[in-house]
Parts: C-alpha cells; sequence; structure tokens
C-alpha cells in the first residue's frame, strides 16, 4: 500500500504565496512521474503541473511564471510554490503520483486533496 499525504492549503489574500507538499510512503521500488490537479466548484479536474523523476517539468498555462513544481526524491516528496496567486486559483489541490511497487507493477495514487482559498 502507498500513501500520499498533502499538507499547506489554505486561505490567502490575491497577490500572496502558498506552498503544497505532498509526501508518499509505503511499498514504494520508485516513484516515476508526479504532480498536481486542481478541481474548483462545478468545473472538471485540471493539470496543474508535472515534474518526472529526472526533472522534467510541465505547466498549465494558467500557472506559467507564477507557480513551480519540485521534488525531492529522497523523500519521496513533490512540491508546489505558488505565487502571485489569484482569485481563480481557488480549488481543491490534488497530488499525484506514480509509483513502482517492489513487486515491478505500477500505480497511479492520488492524494486526499487540499483546499486553497485565494480571497481578500
Amino acid at each position: 500500500q502507498v500513501q500520499l499525504v498533502e499538507s499547506g492549503g489554505g486561505l490567502v489574500q490575491p497577490g500572496g504565496s502558498l506552498r503544497l507538499s505532498c509526501a508518499a510512503s509505503g511499498s514504494i521500488f520508485a516513484i516515476n512521474a508526479m504532480g498536481w490537479y486542481r478541481q474548483a466548484p462545478g468545473k472538471q479536474r485540471e493539470l496543474v503541473a508535472t515534474i518526472t523523476s529526472g526533472g522534467i517539468t510541465n505547466y498549465a498555462d494558467s500557472v506559467k511564471g507564477r507557480f513551480t513544481i519540485s521534488r525531492d526524491n529522497a523523500k519521496s516528496t513533490v512540491y508546489l510554490q505558488m505565487n502571485s496567486l489569484k482569485p481563480e486559483d481557488t480549488a481543491v489541490y490534488y497530488c499525484n503520483t506514480n509509483v513502482v511497487l517492489p513487486t515491478a507493477y505500477e500505480y497511479e495514487y492520488w492524494g486526499q486533496g487540499t483546499q486553497v482559498t485565494v480571497s481578500s
């Protein structure tokens, strides 16, 4: 079993910053891609940013230049630094990882979600 624990969400004013963290634990042989997705009320879940095991990143156009994804492979943790936050960034943010188990099978896991609210 693999568990993902997210932290760092909250309420912030427009223009402010937050840092999300997502730590993976359990029966992990390796972790491939990690990423963040978000879902606003009444909308579909959308990709925010991803990072490969080699550090190659990809961002949604709406967050480019404001958000930075990073990972610490030794800690099996992915981060999302969010700067210059806007009200439209308000959503539940979900961590996503592709984990290779000791059995060599690869599975996709999701975190429980953390609420980010940008409001004055």
